[in-house]
C-alpha cells in the first residue's frame, strides 16, 4: 500500500470515527460536556482522597460512593417519565446548574478549613439527587442531537471517548493538585467548569428534545416503561448484565484508594495515575466503538469484554507492582467500557423512541442504582477480608458473569434479527 493510499484510508477511518460531529449541536454539547466532564473527575478524584485523608476508612469510601448513587435507584424511572414528557435540553441546564452549586460549597468549606464528614455525607447524597435526573436526561437526549439514528451509536460511543479521555486527564490533574495543595482547589476548579457545559447547552436551539404527541396519566406511563424494558428479551438481558456489572465489577473505583496507599505504598500521586489508567483504556474502547460502522455485533463484544474486565481485575489483586498494576487497571477500563457503552448502544438502538427517555430512566435506574450498593458491599468486604481479596472475588464474579452472558447470545441475535433488518443495519440474517 503506498503512503497516498494509507493517508487516504486513515482520513476515511477518522472520519468514520467522529461521523456524529457533522450535527452543530452534537458539536457544541461535545465541546461544553468535555470542559464540565474533566472537573467532575477531578471532583471525584479529590474526593476519594479527602474521605481516606480524613477517616481512613475503606468502609465510609463505600459509604460516601453510596449516597452519590442511591438517588438514582428511586428517581431515575421518575425522571424517565417526565424526560418522555419536558424538553430535556432544559432540564439538563438545570441539573448543571445544580451540579455547579454542590461543588462550590464543598470548594469553600475545604478552602476555609472547615470541612467535617458529615458536610462530604450530604453534599454526596445532594449531588447524587441532582445525577439521577442528569444522567437519564443526558442518554435520552443523544438521539435529539445528531438527529439521525444510523449516527447514535457513534455518538454514543463519541459521549464515552470524551468522558474517558477526561477521565485521563482529570485524575492526573487532580492528584498532581491535592499532593501540592490540597483537595479544596479541584472542587473550586470543577465548579467553574459548568459555566461551558451550561453555555453550549444555551445556544442550542429552544425546543430541543422536546417530546410531541398525546400524554396519558405518569403512573401509567411509569408502568409502560417497565414493561417496554422487561417485556422484550434483549432489552430484559442488556439491562440485567449491566446491573450485575454494576454490582459486582465496578469495585476498582471504591477500592483504588487502599491499593494506592496500602498495597502499593504510594500517595495522591499513584491514586491519580491508576485512575487515569482506567481512563486510557476507556479511551481506547470508546475509540474502537466510535470507529464501528453499525451496533451489529456489539453483543459479542459485551461478553469479551466483561471477561477482559474479570482477568483484569484478578491481576490487578495480586499485583505488588506498580507497573503490572497499572497495566491491569488500563485493561480494566477497556473491559468496564466496552461492555457499558456496547449495552448503552444496544439498548437505545432496540428501543421504541416514544419510550426512550422512560426506558433510559430503567436502565440507568439498574446502572447507577445497583452501583452503591456494590460500593457497600466491597467496602464491607475490603474492611473484613482485605482489599486484595475482595477484588479478586470481584473479577471472578465478572468472568462468570461473561460466561453466563454467552449464552444469551444466540436467543438474543434472533429477536434482534428483524429489527436490525428493518432498520436496514442487515441486509441478511448474518447479524449478530
Amino acid at each position: 500500500m503506498t503512503f497516498n493510499e494509507l493517508t487516504t484510508s486513515g482520513i476515511e477511518r477518522a472520519g468514520l470515527v467522529f461521523r456524529a460531529f457533522s450535527s452543530r449541536n452534537y458539536r457544541l454539547y461535545f465541546i461544553g460536556l468535555s470542559v464540565s466532564v474533566i472537573g467532575s473527575w477531578m471532583q471525584s478524584t479529590a474526593m476519594s482522597w479527602l474521605v481516606y485523608r480524613l477517616t481512613g476508612s475503606a468502609m465510609l469510601l463505600g459509604v460516601i460512593a453510596f449516597l452519590a448513587q442511591v438517588p438514582s435507584l428511586v428517581l431515575t424511572p421518575l425522571a424517565g417519565v417526565l424526560l418522555d414528557r419536558i424538553e430535556k435540553r432544559r432540564v439538563i441546564m438545570w441539573t448543571q446548574v445544580l451540579a455547579m452549586a454542590q461543588a462550590a460549597v464543598l470548594a469553600t468549606l475545604v478552602l476555609t478549613g472547615v470541612i467535617a464528614t458529615w458536610h462530604l455525607v450530604v453534599l454526596s447524597l445532594a449531588l447524587g439527587m441532582v445525577h439521577a435526573i442528569d444522567a437519564p436526561a443526558r442518554q435520552s437526549f443523544v438521539v435529539h442531537l445528531v438527529g439521525r439514528k444510523d449516527l447514535l451509536g457513534n455518538a454514543i460511543a463519541l459521549n464515552s471517548t470524551m468522558f474517558n479521555a477526561a477521565r485521563l486527564v482529570g485524575p492526573f490533574v487532580a492528584g498532581i493538585l491535592v499532593a501540592s495543595v490540597g483537595e479544596g482547589i479541584c472542587f473550586l476548579i470543577n465548579a467553574v467548569s459548568y459555566v461551558a457545559a451550561i453555555t453550549s447547552l444555551g445556544m442550542m436551539p429552544a425546543g430541543l428534545g422536546k417530546p410531541t404527541g398525546p400524554r396519558k396519566h405518569f403512573l401509567h406511563e411509569l408502568h409502560e416503561g417497565f414493561a417496554a424494558a422487561f417485556s422484550f428479551m434483549p432489552l430484559r438481558t442488556l439491562i440485567m448484565h449491566v446491573a450485575f456489572i454494576s454490582l459486582v465489577g465496578m469495585s476498582y473505583n471504591v477500592l483504588a484508594p487502599i491499593f494506592a496507599r496500602e498495597v502499593l505504598h504510594g500517595d495522591a500521586r499513584t491514586f491519580g495515575c491508576l485512575t487515569a489508567g482506567v481512563g486510557c483504556g476507556a479511551l481506547c474502547a470508546a475509540l474502537f466503538l466510535a470507529s464501528r460502522r453499525t451496533a451489529v455485533g456489539l453483543s459479542s463484544v459485551v461478553a469479551v469484554a466483561t471477561g477482559l474486565l474479570g482477568v483484569s481485575l484478578v491481576v490487578f489483586s495480586q499485583s505488588r507492582v506498580f507497573a503490572l498494576s497499572l497495566g491491569a487497571m488500563v485493561v480494566a477500563g477497556f473491559g468496564a467500557l466496552a461492555t457499558l457503552a456496547s449495552c448503552n448502544t444496544l439498548v437505545q438502538t432496540i428501543v421504541d423512541d416514544r419510550k426512550r427517555g422512560r426506558v433510559m430512566g430503567i436502565y440507568m435506574m439498574f446502572f447507577l442504582g445497583v452501583a452503591p450498593f456494590g460500593s457497600l458491599l466491597m467496602g464491607w468486604l475490603a474492611q473484613t477480608i482485605g482489599a486484595p481479596t475482595t477484588q479478586m472475588l470481584s473479577g471472578l464474579a465478572c468472568i462468570a458473569g461473561a460466561l453466563a452472558f454467552s449464552t444469551r447470545l444466540p436467543e438474543m441475535r434472533r429477536l434482534k434479527r428483524p429489527l436490525y433488518i428493518e432498520m436496514g443495519l442487515l441486509q441478511s440474517t448474518n447479524g449478530r
